[in-house]
C-alpha cells in the first residue's frame, strides 16, 4: 500500500530526496499536542476556521518570528501553497516572473500552472535584477536566500539590502531559516523592506505531513489573500492542523523540537560532507561541484549502479542546461552512518569515471 512520497529503491542510499529523517518527526508531541487542542478549544478547532487563520496561531507565528505582526501573517497549507496564492494574487496569465538561479526547481511548475512565464537572474547581482525587472516589467523575484536549495548558502548582507531597497516586489521563501548549525541566520529580507512577502513553514521545524505554513505581507495583502475564492469559500486552511500547532508552539514543545533538529541535522551534514570549508550553515543541501570533465547527468546512472543516487544540478536552472557540474546532495534524510557510507560509495563512482 502506496502512503509517502518517497520511494525506497533496495541497495541504494538516496541523497536526492529532501525529506527529514523519519525518527526526527514527533509523533508523540504531536498527538499530546492534537488531544491538548482538542480539549482546550473543542468543537472549535474542528469547524471552518477564520480566513487567515486562527487567532491563536497567527500570534504565535508572530511572537516567534519577532517581526511581523497578526495582522501580517495568514495561515497556508505549506510554502507551496502560499507561492501559488501569492502567484495567483500578484500576477495575469503572461506576467512575467524572475526567479532566481539556481533556485528550487519544483517552484517551476507552481509557476507555469499559473501562466506566467519566468525569467532567471542571479539574485546576488541586483543590478542585473534591476535590469531585467524593468525590461520584463516583472511582477516579482522569487528566491530563498537563506540556506537555500539547492546551494545550502544565504544571500550576503549588502546584497539583501541593495535588493530589499529595489522597490521590486520580492516574495523571500524563507523555508530553512531555524535548521541553522554554526550561527544564526542573516536576518529576513521581509524585515527591510515594504514590497517583501514571506513564505514560512513548519515542514522541515515539525513535519512535512502537516502542510502547514504561513505568510507574511502588509495587512492589505493578508486581506486580499483571505478574500480568494478557495479561501473565503471553505474558510481558513488547514484549521484543525492550526489550532494544534498553536498549542505545540505554545507549549515550548517546538523550540525543544527545533533544538533537537539542528543537533541531529548538524551531525547528518558533518557525516556527509569531510571538509568543513564545504559545509553549508543551515538547511539540508550541498551542492557539490565535481572534478573537471565529470556531467552530473552521466554521472548518475554510474552512482546508482555504485549504490547511491542524487539530483543533478540541472534540475535547478531554468535552461536546463547550467549546472551540469554540480550535484545537489540533501543529508536530512539518512542518519550519519548512512550517509559516510554514501559518500565514499559518490567518490567510488566519480574516480571510475575518471578512470582511477
Amino acid at each position: 500500500m502506496t502512503i509517502v512520497q518517497f520511494e525506497h529503491r533496495d541497495g541504494i542510499l538516496d541523497l536526492g530526496w529532501g525529506h527529514p529523517l523519519p525518527s526526527l518527526l514527533p509523533a508523540g508531541a504531536w498527538a499530546a499536542a492534537t488531544e491538548e487542542a482538542l480539549r482546550t478549544y473543542g468543537w472549535k478547532a474542528l469547524t471552518y476556521g477564520h480566513e487567515p487563520g486562527p487567532a491563536p496561531l497567527r500570534e504565535w507565528i508572530a511572537a516567534h518570528v519577532g517581526d511581523a505582526t497578526p495582522e501580517q501573517t495568514f495561515v497556508t497549507a505549506g510554502t507551496s501553497h502560499g507561492l501559488a496564492l501569492v502567484t495567483q494574487l500578484l500576477t495575469s496569465p503572461g506576467d512575467v516572473v524572475l526567479v532566481d538561479s539556481p533556485t528550487y526547481h519544483y517552484a517551476y511548475k507552481i509557476f507555469t500552472d499559473l501562466h506566467v512565464r519566468l525569467i532567471a537572474v542571479r539574485a546576488g547581482d541586483p543590478d542585473e535584477v534591476a535590469r531585467a525587472a524593468r525590461e520584463h516589467d516583472a511582477a516579482f523575484l522569487y528566491l530563498v536566500p537563506t540556506f537555500g536549495n539547492p546551494t545550502g548558502r544565504s544571500l550576503p548582507g549588502e546584497q539583501r539590502r541593495r535588493l530589499a531597497a529595489s522597490g521590486l516586489t520580492i516574495v523571500e521563501d524563507d523555508t530553512y531559516r531555524e535548521l541553522f548549525y554554526d550561527r544564526p541566520a542573516s536576518p529576513a529580507l521581509w524585515s527591510s523592506g515594504e514590497r517583501i512577502i514571506r513564505l514560512g513553514t513548519f515542514s522541515k521545524t515539525v513535519a512535512p505531513g502537516l502542510r502547514l505554513g504561513w505568510i507574511n505581507a502588509g495587512p492589505s495583502t493578508v486581506i486580499e489573500l483571505a478574500r480568494l475564492g478557495a479561501v473565503h469559500s471553505g474558510g481558513g486552511v488547514n484549521h484543525t492542523t492550526a489550532m494544534t500547532m498553536a498549542v505545540f508552539g505554545g507549549s515550548g514543545a517546538y523550540g525543544k523540537h527545533v533544538l533537537t533538529l539542528r543537533q541531529r541535522y548538524r551531525a547528518q551534514r558533518d557525516a556527509l560532507i569531510p571538509a568543513a570549508d564545504d559545509r553549508p550553515d543551515g538547511g539540508w543541501f550541498w551542492w557539490k561541484e565535481l572534478p573537471d570533465g565529470i556531467d552530473a547527468e552521466s554521472l548518475l546512472p554510474v552512482a546508482e549502479r555504485y549504490g547511491v543516487s542524487f539530483v543533478p544540478g540541472t534540475a535547478f536552472f531554468l535552461d536546463g542546461q547550467s549546472g551540469h557540474d554540480r550535484v545537489r546532495l540533501s543529508f536530512s534524510h539518512l542518519p550519519p552512518a548512512d550517509l559516510r557510507e554514501a559518500a565514499r560509495r559518490l567518490d567510488v563512482a566519480i574516480r571510475s569515471v575518471l578512470g582511477q
